[in-house]
């Protein structure tokens, strides 16, 4: 890569091995253990296996990256005579970012003749997959590593995820929702509407009554915050149920005129959280 420049992140971004090593991205994968099973690195799991145990209630575990992991990546790197920037999963959800930054303090020191640079993405899933996305388009124009940075830190907080999911216990067991709100949720209908703040956590913002209302309000927001979203990329990611995503993609071409959506899974570890069923966008907006 120009000026022996390496971007790195970790599972979280839920971007797919195969897409990660198409754009140039080293991935620290997560770890995920489903009841009955040995622990598995996020990257290795069967995503469709995984939504189906989930839906046969099996419990999920999982794990943020730990200091020996994000030393093998990022330390490998820099050991090569790369300078490293290394974007994160939300400080507001894990622990995994203040790990990989830590990692990237002690090699700069290590180093002192090497960039390494950490970044706090303030994003989850999908969010952080398309930051890192954006991140290596300015890469491969030639921007030297402290640009990027500053880019990503600049772009971060403009970078909106909004999600539904489609069974509220999911959402329940993690404290996101009360019981109560999960059952009563559940025996109407209602779908939460919700999003990544500024500060990076997970809030409900609001709910709709059935699961295509809930699609809807999603598109919405994006109507009434996205940038200019005839020119983006935008990024959906879905806990098997791929008939929704396409239906929020359809939607989002003809309200707004995007013409490059991409659309994937939820990773193993996100959606052991959020669940099957599970929906979101990500684009750039005006404020998240």
């Amino acid at each position: 890569m120009a000026d022996n420049f390496v971007i790195v992140t970790d599972s979280a971004c839920d971007l797919s091995p195969e897409f990660a090593e198409k754009i140039g991205v080293r991935v620290i994968p997560l770890t995920l253990t489903v009841e009955g099973c040995d622990p598995i690195l996020d990257t290795k799991a069967d995503k469709k296996a995984l939504y189906a145990d989930l839906r046969a209630k099996k419990s999920a575990t999982t794990s943020a990256i730990n200091y020996e992991d994000a030393l093998a990546v990022i330390g490998k790197e820099v050991k090569e005579g790369n300078d490293v920037l290394y974007i994160g999963f939300s400080s507001g959800l894990s622990s995994t970012a203040s790990t990989g930054i830590l990692v990237c303090n002690e090699l700069s020191e290590q180093y002192p003749e090497r960039k390494v640079f950490g970044v706090d993405s303030l994003c989850a899933s999908r969010g952080e997959g398309l930051l890192v996305y954006l991140a290596t388009l300015q890469r491969d124009k030639g921007e030297p590593i402290e640009k990027v940075r500053d880019y990503v830190e600049d772009t971060k907080l403009h970078l909106c995820h909004w999600f539904t999911v489609d069974d509220l216990f999911f959402l329940k067991r993690g404290g996101r929702v009360s019981a109560a709100t999960a059952v009563v949720g559940s025996m109407l209908s209602i779908k939460p509407v919700m999003h990544v703040d500024n500060e990076g956590h997970l809030i409900n913002v609001g709910k709709a009554r059935g699961r295509k209302a809930s699609i809807e309000a999603l598109v919405k927001k994006m109507e009434e915050t996205a940038i200019d979203p005839a020119s983006q990329t935008v990024f959906i990611c879905h806990g098997d149920c791929i008939e929704d995503a396409e239906y929020a993609a359809n939607l989002i071409k003809e309200k707004m005129g995007v013409k490059e959506i991409m659309i994937d899974y939820t990773g193993a570890v996100i959606g052991s959280h959020s669940g099957p069923g599970t929906l979101a966008i990500f684009f750039l907006g005006t404020h998240r």
